[in-house]
């Protein structure tokens, strides 16, 4: 004979009611941290910023950016400090935006510095005479 939900016993009913309520109860303080736009962009720029290197060319300005960014999501959580939250997330935003960029003028200082040793060679290999 198949069961139905109404033959269910009841001691299943306590741990599947547990666990709706407690998805009811932890649903809004996630939800808050995954509706602020400035999070999202926040995240995306520290990423993009771990990505161009900057832990190696600009390590303060990313660092700096994660503990801003942890400060952000922390207030987003906190009732109290919710209003800061999108202030502490564009900040966050900023100070990744310009690890990466700093991060990306060292490369690209270090590329220029190669070119110019490979022609500086190249001039000095022209200028020898032919044996």
């Amino acid at each position: 004979m198949n069961r139905s939900f109404a033959q269910f016993r009841r001691i299943l009913c306590v741990p599947v009611g547990v666990f709706a309520l407690s998805a009811a109860f932890a649903a809004p303080a996630w939800a808050q941290i995954a509706t602020l736009p400035e999070l999202a962009v926040a995240q995306q720029a520290v990423s993009r910023a771990d990505q161009a290197d900057a832990d190696q060319y600009a390590p303060e300005l990313l660092n700096a950016a994660r503990a801003v960014l942890a400060q952000a999501q922390a207030a987003a959580v906190s009732r109290r400090d919710r209003k800061l939250a999108p202030e502490l997330a564009l900040r966050a935003a900023v100070d990744a935006d310009l690890a990466r960029a700093r991060s990306e003028e060292a490369v690209a200082s270090a590329r220029l510095q190669q070119r110019r040793a490979e022609i500086a060679d190249l001039q000095r290999a022209l200028q020898e005479p032919q044996r």
